[in-house]
């Protein structure tokens, strides 16, 4: 992570000066400069494209355990410099050091578990009519990636996709958010450059929309794993699709927790705050819609508002905080914009709603209706709207009223009941007696709806599916004779 290699340039391979120029590198708690990262170009996505595409087929030729090491490698030098990795996730990101602490343990995981995939059965032994012919599939590597990750857990989220699609036998181009590129984008180029992996066949370019863009379109790039928002995701869903090649999407959630009559009300508030307040909020998961029954939701929100005012806001690098800053001032108007719309349409203000900077306070809203503009919009800040039910029925439709189907959770004492009522919700995932936020390297993760488009990412058969294609082979001792 020594900056004199990488300041102010991009990778592909090795570490070049882009055409475009570099950007700040900024730390948002204090708008600090940590130094340059070179910006990608769409002539520079171009170059890089076409160079992964021709480093990728000797890859792909590989033994399987070459590659299977270089995984293992890759894994062990994210845990041997977690320390270094660590403070880049803090200040470039806002995180605190458990989550800076869960993405490279993480990232690590994700290493070990692709590192299994090369050795994998990867084809099937096909019925055939002939008895003197052999049928079979096999699973082949698609060619080039193309990965498009975003800002809030830089690393988790590029490494996801970057580690399965290259133990797969894929070239792989990263393009990280620009505003944290070192911790999702230079920390995985370092890390696979000494790992071993060949010069070309994974290329790092920061950039903007134009450069995405490019990413997508270009002919080179057969499969785009993309992770962010609703909106954007889109965008790139379109344009993979005008370019006739697969698109994972991984988009937004407004996911609801369900807390029944029955359930410990602290462990409730607890689980709660945990899952609107983790990150600023800034989490795809985390809990939006706090469906509370109106028997303890007054002792509910009371609990979760005290909590909200007990949390530290600052600098999680140089102080000991709960949350840190939210990523840049366009979010933090949008999520002020939000919580103001709320309270001047009815939402009573129990905690926070105020900010100092890019640190917004945690933030309850009581009283609130289906179509108040925290509740039923995806906020991505420490917002956590309240409202109360009287009946299973009416939880299951308030649950249900989104367009989004990422994670829910239900807090009980019944968790047989629970899973009867979570059985009634399009999500993606599925979380009784937790919050709604929480992945795991070995796990298929996905949303329904608005949150994705049915792909997965994770586990050895979703890993598969998303980067291989299936190729049907006959093979027979002499060639067949036809009446032509």
């Amino acid at each position: 992570m020594d900056p004199t290699i990488w300041d102010g340039k991009i990778f592909t391979g090795s570490w070049t000066f882009s055409d475009s120029g570099d950007t700040a590198v900024v730390e948002p708690a204090t708008g600090k400069e940590l130094g340059r990262i070179g910006t990608a170009s769409a002539d520079d996505v171009d170059a890089a494209c076409k160079a992964a595409a021709a480093a990728q087929p000797a890859w792909a030729e590989t033994s399987f355990e070459e590659r299977a090491a270089v995984l293992r490698r890759a894994g062990m030098l994210f845990e041997q410099h977690a320390d270094e990795i660590h403070e880049w996730i803090i200040r470039e990101a806002g995180s605190i050091l458990p989550k800076a602490q869960l993405e490279t343990h993480t990232a690590a995981q994700e290493c070990f578990e692709a590192s299994a995939l090369p050795s994998r059965g990867q084809g099937e032994l096909l019925a055939a009519a002939d008895p003197e012919r052999l049928s079979f599939s096999r699973r082949v590597p698609v060619g080039v990636v193309g990965v498009i990750a975003p800002f809030n857990v830089p690393l988790i989220l590029a490494i996801r996709a970057v580690a399965p699609a290259l133990a797969l036998g894929n070239a792989v181009v990263l393009k990280p958010d620009m505003r944290t590129a070192v911790a999702g984008g230079v920390s995985i180029a370092r890390v696979f450059e000494e790992a071993g992996l060949p010069a070309g066949v994974l290329q790092m370019l920061p950039g903007g929309a134009e450069a995405g863009a490019s990413l997508v379109a270009n002919p080179e790039t057969r499969v785009i794993a993309f992770t962010g928002s609703t909106a954007a995701g889109r965008r790139v869903g379109a344009s993979a699709a005008e370019h006739l090649k697969r698109a994972h999407l991984e988009l937004g959630g407004n996911n609801a927790m369900i807390v029944l009559a029955d359930a410990d009300v602290e462990l409730a508030a607890s689980n709660g705050a945990w899952g609107s307040f983790l990150h600023q909020g800034q989490i795809c998961m985390t809990a939006g819609r706090h469906i509370v029954h109106e028997s303890i939701a007054d002792e509910y929100v009371a609990l979760l508002a005290e909590k909200a005012r007990q949390l530290t806001v600052g600098d999680p690098f140089t102080e000991q905080v709960a949350l840190g800053p939210i990523i840049d001032v366009k979010q933090r108007d949008n999520i002020h914009r939000l919580v103001t719309d709320s309270v001047a349409g009815g939402a009573t203000l129990l905690a926070g709603g105020t900010f100092d900077g890019l640190f917004y306070a945690p933030t309850v809203l009581d009283g609130v209706r289906p179509d108040t503009p925290a509740f039923c919009s995806e906020v991505f800040g420490p917002v956590a709207p309240v409202i109360r039910f009287s009946t299973v029925e009416e939880a299951v439709e308030l649950a249900k009223d989104s367009e989004y189907g990422l994670s829910v959770s239900i807090i009980t004492s019944d968790a047989m009941s629970a899973w009867s009522i979570a059985r009634h919700i399009p999500s993606g995932l599925v979380h009784i007696n937790d919050q709604t936020v929480g992945d795991e390297a070995h796990i298929p993760f996905g949303g329904v709806r608005n949150s994705g488009t049915g792909g997965r990412i994770g586990g050895a058969e979703a890993n598969l599916e998303s980067f291989t294609e299936n190729q049907w082979v006959t093979m027979q001792a002499k060639p067949a004779r036809y009446p032509f």
